[in-house]
């Protein structure tokens, strides 16, 4: 369990930021890598940029592995 309360969007953010980069490493046609490296490049200034990040000033660095382990973790199955 994480010290930190990441609002969903951004733990979305990260995890699409895993595909894109899976995508990416297997991917062989070069117009498909050129979307997926801007798709990474658009991740990444979303995921840096996110308002959470002032909430929890000089912890930032903690809290930014934080969210890359956390999002790198299967996703829990939700019940219904």
């Amino acid at each position: 369990m994480t010290p930190y309360d990441f609002p969903a969007d951004l733990l979305q953010a990260q995890r699409d930021w895993y595909t894109a980069y899976r995508q990416l490493a297997e991917e062989e046609n070069p117009s498909q890598t050129t979307v997926l490296r801007r798709t990474l490049q658009r991740l990444s200034v979303r995921i840096a940029t996110d308002p959470y990040w002032a909430s929890i000033p000089g912890r930032a660095p903690a809290a930014r592995m934080a969210l890359k382990q956390q999002a790198w973790e299967p996703e829990p199955e939700v019940r219904r």
